[in-house]
């Protein structure tokens, strides 16, 4: 099962289909096992099967590769099992998971299953056209969902993934968001962790259902018209004693210098980017969600802390690289080898950096020096644009700035902008509650705040509960609060992303440029007084949608706004609108253009600004 070829491209770092060789693969005559643990003494399988005797069925030595396979009749699809790993030279054995199993028992259980892959999908259309909606000049609106609290059964229980296929995939498509973003769904121990500190990187948690469970779920969104983006962690991992932390009794998968290879933040443990197996591990990992799960991308988590060696540590807790740098060159040649072989062999998908500084080229490709992401997180947007927010509307003047700034760079990366679970969760406070003034205020500033998001150019991000004006905090344990929109005000911003994310698909102006300079013009930047941004969205053949956002709760009658075009321009948006729990303050439908010359053009609107709002004006030229 494991040829020479296979070994070869194993020990080059260059396998991205391990999961076809490696682990526990059933057939007629039984199962087939295979492990690498290049530091054992010996190796056996124990399980279901064998009465979990551990003498019972040991793995063979492939050569010098340190691989170890054989063939054990008796173990069928639904056997539990693990690994006995007796190190050389002593120590006691190691009873680890397996790394390559596609499927766990349920906590506090942690043995690996044998399982078949075999599913029958059924979204042919949505994988044919999938390149052309995941583009870079498409709507790409992604919603972020956390599976365990999204929603909760009776008494509080999880629900499956096949229940989830039916309800969020109905949700996500009348809400009109492109995509759905799943925090790691990836086997991790410790639930409290969201799935960040993950043991089984080829295995969707038991905790919902089986693969198939899981693949029916991408299988519904997909027929449901929307992308499924998977959160990928290639950063760290968790150092349970079952998982891949000293597997062979060595430092096999992580850095063997804890300068390198432990991470401080996260008490969890560093992958040795600079071996060659580790990297065929972890691109096989990547490889794996997209072929066989029909992931449309890959977010990845941590990439910062991935390229700096010296990330979240003193002076002396780090090791510098050859040339006496801070940056980790073999995570770097990583990732530029994952992107490659990802956009290589799945070229209709994108593969999108959680990069918090920075670092240049990011979502450039490889051959002018990038890392070859397809896009970014602008975590810059996010936080500029939540601190200038969160000020009292009085004193935003004095910050205009942190509105403004952004657009000296935003057109060096292809960026998406993050308004994620990060923000609402460990005394953060929600999106609402993180706006200043009464709760009339708190409601008009959120929309504001989304509104604007999806002015900007840029691809969007909204984490569940933000689109319903959630009060609390994210809280994993229990669901979003799903009862807030008896309350029309919650309602009201729930309708207002729904047509939000409506025109953002509908109207080319909004995204068919988001990551070109073409799509984008200020109309005028430094009404810092009246805390006033207005800026024009173009599509490349003309259309023009103009936005005007009033950043105070003061409304501003006869405000004027230079146009470079006669003609109406219809008001197709208001956050004030009272459906979205507004005052009604807008400009009855749309305003005809006047022929006196303003911000250096030879046209103007005459605009009624609503309080805290944001108002989105259609060309009727473009029609």
């Amino acid at each position: 099962m494991i040829g020479e070829l296979d070994v070869y491209l194993f020990r080059e770092g260059t396998h991205t289909r391990l999961y076809e060789k490696l682990g526990s693969h059933p057939g007629e005559a039984g199962t087939h096992f295979a492990v690498w643990a290049p530091n054992a003494a010996s190796v056996r399988v124990m399980g279901d099967f064998n009465g979990w005797d551990p003498e019972a069925h040991a793995l063979e030595p492939l050569g010098e590769s340190g691989l170890w396979a054989g063939l054990v009749r008796s173990a069928r699809p639904g056997h539990r099992y693990k690994y006995r790993i007796v190190p050389k030279g002593g120590g006691p054995p190691l009873d680890k998971a397996d790394p390559f199993a596609f499927w766990s028992e349920p906590p506090p259980g942690n043995a690996s299953v044998v399982w078949d892959l075999s599913y029958t999908w059924q979204d042919g259309a949505w994988m044919a056209g999938r390149a052309e909606r995941n583009a870079l000049d498409a709507p790409v609106s992604v919603y972020e969902v956390h599976l365990g609290s999204w929603a909760r059964g009776e008494g509080g229980r999880h629900l499956t993934y096949r229940e989830l296929a039916t309800r969020l995939a109905e949700y996500v498509r009348q809400q009109g968001f492109t995509h759905v973003e799943l925090l790691p769904v990836m086997e991790h121990p410790f639930y409290g962790s969201w799935g960040y500190h993950v043991t089984g990187y080829f295995a969707p948690t038991c905790r919902y259902g089986t693969p198939q469970d899981f693949m029916s779920l991408v299988d519904a969104l997909h027929q449901a018209g929307v992308g499924v983006i998977l959160d990928w962690v290639p950063s760290h991992f968790a150092t349970d004693p079952h998982g891949l932390a000293r597997f062979d009794g060595s430092a096999l998968y992580e850095h063997p210098d804890p300068r390198r290879g432990w991470h401080p933040d996260w008490g969890s443990a560093i992958f040795d980017y600079g071996r060659p197996e580790v990297r065929s591990f972890l691109l096989s990992s990547a490889h794996f969600w997209l072929d066989r799960y029909h992931a449309d991308g890959l977010r990845v988590d941590a990439v910062a802390s991935m390229l700096y060696l010296d990330y979240s540590r003193r002076e002396g807790e780090w090791l510098p690289n050859e040339y006496g740098g801070r940056e980790n060159l073999d995570a770097i040649r990583f990732l530029r080898r994952l992107n490659e072989s990802v956009y290589r062999d799945f070229p209709g998908v994108q593969t999108v950096a959680e990069e918090s500084t920075a670092w240049p080229l990011v979502s450039r490709p490889t051959s002018v020096g990038g890392l070859g992401f397809g896009m970014k997180w602008d975590m810059g947007w996010m936080h500029d644009t939540l601190r200038y927010l969160g000020r009292d509307p009085v004193y935003r003047k004095y910050h205009h700035h942190e509105l403004t700034f952004r657009m000296l760079y935003a057109f060096s990366e292809n960026f998406l902008l993050p308004l994620s679970h990060d923000e609402v969760v460990h005394g953060k406070r929600s999106l609402l509650e993180k706006m200043p003034g009464d709760d009339w205020q708190k409601f008009a500033n959120l929309r504001l705040l989304l509104g604007y998001q999806y002015a900007q150019p840029g691809k969007k991000l909204l984490f569940m509960g933000a689109e319903v004006a959630q009060r609390r905090e994210w809280d994993h344990e229990s669901s979003v609060d799903w009862h807030l929109l008896a309350d029309p005000h919650h309602a009201g911003v729930q309708r207002w992303v729904r047509d939000l994310n409506r025109l953002y698909r509908e109207e080319p102006a909004l995204h068919q440029l988001d990551c070109d300079p073409a799509g984008f013009e200020w109309i005028d930047p430094n009404d810092r007084e009246s805390s006033v941004l207005s800026f024009l969205r173009k599509s490349r053949d003309g259309r023009l949608v103009a936005v005007v956002c009033n950043f105070t709760p003061v409304p501003r009658e006869g405000y004027r706004v230079g146009v470079p075009e006669p003609g109406r321009w219809q008001e197709v948006l208001n956050s004030d609108a009272r459906e979205y729990g507004g005052s009604g303050w807008g400009n009855y439908g749309g305003v005809q253009a006047e022929p006196v010359p303003h911000h250096g053009r030879p046209c103007s609107l005459r605009l009624a600004l609503p309080p805290l709002g944001v108002l989105f004006l259609r060309w009727e030229g473009n029609r």
